[in-house]
């Protein structure tokens, strides 16, 4: 699977884009015919509080399955995107095996 990151309006470190690909890698498990993964990283400014945004998008076989999570911190708000996104692959494995069955 390919992971591609991307930070609107900053620059990510190394070591956030590392765990965000170690997150992803995880996916895999739950579904072996992911095609690409794409996430992108956004600071939102409302009022004084700055919300991290993290916005997963992963391709699959005649779909893509779209997550957005807002945290503190960017590594919350991937680690919620990844943990949604991971319900909604069980869920659309299913619908395909029942489709074929």
């Amino acid at each position: 699977m390919k992971v591609q990151t991307e930070a609107v309006s900053f620059k990510a470190d190394q070591k956030l884009i590392d765990f965000i690909e170690q997150k992803l890698q995880k996916m895999e498990k739950y579904f072996d015919r992911i095609i690409e993964a794409k996430v992108t990283l956004k600071l939102e400014n409302s009022g004084q509080v700055k919300d991290k945004i993290a916005e997963l998008s992963i391709s699959v076989p005649g779909d893509t399955l779209f997550v957005r999570e807002s945290a503190k911190t960017f590594e919350s708000s991937v680690d919620g995107a990844a943990s949604t996104m991971r319900r909604q692959l069980i869920r659309y494995k299913d619908r395909l095996r029942r489709k074929s069955a």
